[in-house]
């Protein structure tokens, strides 16, 4: 996802309402800031659920990119973005469209919150939640985007680790 990708189109967050991408990134800074001395996790998780009827004969689903920031063992924050996906026609393509939702936005997002810290605030442990686990229909399909995201230089989590997937971004699909 290019830069002017993640400027289009709104963010919410339960706290804050609807958000521009350069909102989320002041206020992520700003929860980093206030405990600096505090360990860190920024996670991206993305679910989707294919949306009643067809447009124009084409199955279409409903994709939510979650962004979390946990300040671990006192809470956290998250915002999140819906954006709509076509021609979807199996769970192997939806897994994929999820994974790459992720990846597309960690590489947009990544570099203007870095931009943004310039080095001033705690480290974070970035991961990125996948919505695959070891049971169910999705279990074939682990190595195969864990490799999509550690190829992209990041770490992936997946069930029951992946709640940036599989319940935050769930909530909001």
């Amino acid at each position: 996802m290019e830069v002017n990708q993640l400027k289009n189109g709104l963010y919410q967050s339960v706290t804050h309402g609807q958000l521009e991408i350069n909102e989320v990134i002041d206020n992520i800074r700003l929860f980093l800031e206030n405990e600096p001395e505090a360990a860190y996790s920024l996670v991206i998780g993305t679910d989707s659920h294919e949306k009643p009827g067809k447009i124009n004969g084409t199955k279409t689903i409903s994709l939510v990119t979650a962004i979390l920031v946990h300040r671990k063992g006192f809470g956290g924050k998250y915002f999140w973005k819906r954006t709509t996906a076509f021609n979807i026609h199996n769970l192997r393509e939806k897994i994929y469209a999820e994974t790459m939702s992720s990846l597309n936005f960690a590489s947009g997002f990544v570099p203007l919150l870095k931009k943004k810290l310039n080095g001033n605030v705690p480290s974070y442990n970035l991961e990125i939640h996948i919505d695959v686990g070891e049971h169910g229909d999705t279990r074939d399909m682990i190595k195969e985007v864990v490799g999509m995201v550690t190829g992209n230089g990041f770490v992936a989590k997946t069930k029951p680790d992946a709640y940036g997937a599989s319940y935050v971004a769930d909530k909001h699909t």
